[in-house]
């Protein structure tokens, strides 16, 4: 293997992140590390010298992507092309022996515990100084405080990742497998980050984990006098000066306490946006699933909520047709959303995973009965959504501006405080002119299934 990287190739590296937004910081790293050691970003793949597929491998439809996109990108290369083609992140670390002997034209293959070190590896040589195609490694990487890091996103926001793995053994979820067990930054750590992400121009941040009410039981496990806790970390990070609004993602019900959901009601920019994953309400299937909480828990966490703050938004997921789903388990969950009105809801068809608890369950449904249940489930919250919508008409929103509609270049569009990017839905504004990343007054006219239509009252930038 040449290991002269400066006659292989331009220095230019387009990198293309699939899945979550976890996995984006990982390639956010990366990109830090290879822009410290010289390399250019190219838009474009085709002026690329090296291409990067920073994978998922979390559900079936994921993974293919992810296969689909490394295919893409390894016709690039051509039989006398000097680009070189590096894949990594979730695909890369659970199917690792499988990929590097079914795919010769991939050049490199980096683990979710060695993407941190691209740019070393790059050059031909691993940290230990030995050449090779494949590196894995775990316990998977815990960001450094003074790692670079670049934000490819809008400059007004960016995503914090607090910890890495998970302690929960989920029957459903191959997260422990790919990324090993619960990892906590220090709230030191984190809020280190948080300035800097400030000082870049940074408004507001999307606290990330794979759970973030376990955040800091490892380290007390070790340390019974460590601080991190779900509260203390919120509470500081809600006294970093510039921070506007501090949404968190992934909170588990058994997690929420009083005391979490009081400071959040106090603290002006950590926003009342509660991301439950709940999957199921009921019993049976919980207990099937390995989720560590009941029905009556799962109420009384959300009359929590609701009774402190009740203009609190709530998100949640669910999976229909898990192994053993009966139709009266499917119709109790109808029921529950339909009681509960979330205020956003999303839905996935359970996917038979290896190295799963549910891999080899019983009561293996069939696909068809799945899509129904999940078309069921999603029409009904359609109607929920949209009398939710309604309610929100006459009221007076703070927006963050993203730019002009996606739509139509007649509109802008932003979000407020109870829509978080990407996944939920947005404000379209035709009245007003406003600036990318100004946060601005505006005054909710209409509303469709999912979104707002307002005007501009007042420019706050």
């Amino acid at each position: 293997m040449n290991t002269d990287v400066e006659k292989l190739e331009n220095k230019k590296v387009h990198i293309v992140s699939l899945g979550c937004p976890k996995n984006l910081v990982d390639a956010e790293i990366m990109l830090g590390q290879l822009i410290k050691d010289g390399y250019e970003v190219s838009e474009d793949p085709e002026g690329a010298g090296t291409l990067v597929v920073n994978t998922c491998g979390f559900i079936e439809p994921a993974k293919k992507e992810s296969i689909a996109k490394i295919l893409e990108m390894s016709e690039l290369k051509g039989e006398k092309s000097k680009k070189r083609l590096v894949v990594t992140g979730c695909l890369t670390q659970r199917y690792k022996d499988e990929l590097v002997k079914d795919l010769p034209e991939v050049d490199f293959f980096l683990g979710s515990g060695e993407f941190q070190n691209i740019a070393k590896i790059l050059k031909g040589t691993s940290v230990s100084g030995e050449q090779k195609k494949d590196f894995f490694h775990l316990p998977t990487y815990l960001q450094s405080e003074d790692v670079p890091r670049v934000n490819s996103g809008p400059s007004y926001r960016a995503y914090l990742k607090i910890s890495e793995g998970c302690r929960k053994r989920c029957a459903f979820c191959a997260i422990p497998v790919i990324r090993g067990d619960l990892q906590s930054r220090s709230i030191g750590a984190v809020v280190n980050e948080a300035k800097l992400l400030v000082a870049s121009g940074v408004k507001e941040v999307i606290v990330i984990s794979h759970d973030f009410t376990d955040y800091g039981l490892d380290l007390k496990i070790n340390n019974e006098m460590a601080k991190e806790s779900p509260y203390e970390l919120l509470k500081e990070l809600s006294k970093v000066n510039g921070l506007e609004w501090i949404r968190v993602l992934y909170l588990y019900p058994e997690g929420i306490t009083e005391e979490l959901v009081d400071l959040i009601k106090s603290r002006e920019n950590l926003l009342p946006y509660f991301d439950m994953p709940l999957q199921h309400i009921s019993d049976s299937q919980l207990r099937r699933m390995n989720r560590k909480m009941d029905r009556k828990t799962v109420e009384e966490k959300i009359a929590l909520i609701r009774k402190k703050i009740p203009e609190a938004v709530i998100r949640t997921q669910f999976i229909v047709g898990f192994p053993g789903e009966t139709e009266e388990d499917s119709q109790e969950l109808l029921q529950f959303i339909s009681d509960q009105k979330f205020d956003r809801v999303g839905c996935f068809m359970y996917s038979k995973e290896e190295q799963t608890g549910a891999f080899r369950m019983s009561g293996q449904l069939d696909e068809d009965v799945k899509q129904i249940r999940h078309d069921q489930l999603m029409e009904l919250q359609k109607e929920v959504s949209n009398e939710k919508m309604r309610e929100n008409i006459g009221k007076v929103f703070r927006v963050v501006i993203e730019g002009v509609s996606e739509e139509t270049e007649l509109l802008l569009q932003g979000r407020y405080w109870g829509q978080a990017p990407e996944i939920d839905g947005v404000v379209l504004i035709n009245e007003g002119e406003a600036n990318v990343g100004d946060f601005v007054d505006v005054e909710i006219t209409d509303s469709t299934d999912y979104d707002l239509i307002g005007r501009i009252c007042i420019l706050n930038s």
